[in-house]
């Protein structure tokens, strides 16, 4: 999970940040399931360690899921 966030976060960088982090968290809201969801907030409630920070800062934009 984070590898691929990363990823993502790394496509977009090229961007400026407001576009970047709208296609960070547009790619995770329209692409992730919610188990995968769930698994990035528990890492991002840990205090996201291992993401870049492109995607901490997306992480405010991206659907929270429910509880399993």
């Amino acid at each position: 999970m984070l590898r691929m966030a990363n990823q993502i976060g790394d496509f977009f960088k090229s961007y400026g940040e407001k576009e970047a982090l709208e296609g960070i968290s547009d790619h995770i809201n329209k692409f992730w399931e919610p188990r995968m969801r769930r698994d990035f907030f528990k890492c991002i409630d840990a205090g996201g360690a291992g993401l870049n920070d492109l995607v901490k800062k997306a992480a405010t934009q991206i659907k929270r899921p429910a509880a399993a």
